[in-house]
């Protein structure tokens, strides 16, 4: 892949106690983060994932809902990005998905995260 290839993505983020920011626009004080457990974050992206593939919801509609980065106005889109650009596992896994898939639980240092890769 050249290094100049861009993907763009979607995702939902997810926030917990080993996230390097405690706060987010959904927890400006951090109380409901640091208060979640890794597994309970990942159990929650996995519902939604569920939701997402069995057609019960939109990936759009529920990143607005309930993903923690401030995408989340945009329905989780990130537009289009390089590498070197995000986290590093986060890069890697938008990379290895085709268009319309969903990732599994990507962890990084901001949290857990599914993606949606739209382009």
């Amino acid at each position: 892949m050249s290094s100049s290839e861009k993907v763009k993505a979607s995702h939902i983020l997810i926030k917990h106690q080993g996230s390097r920011r405690k706060s987010s626009w959904k927890d400006p004080d951090g109380r409901l983060i640091s208060a979640t457990t890794r597994e309970e974050a990942v159990s929650q992206l996995q519902d939604l994932r569920r939701d997402i593939q069995s057609g019960d919801a939109s990936f759009k509609d529920l990143a607005a809902q309930h993903s923690h980065c401030s995408s989340a106005k945009r329905g989780g889109d990130l537009g289009p990005f390089g590498r070197g650009q995000m986290q590093k596992p986060f890069e890697e896994a938008a990379f290895a998905l085709k268009v319309g898939e969903i990732s599994e639980i990507v962890d990084t240092e901001s949290g857990v995260h599914i993606i949606l890769r739209t382009a």
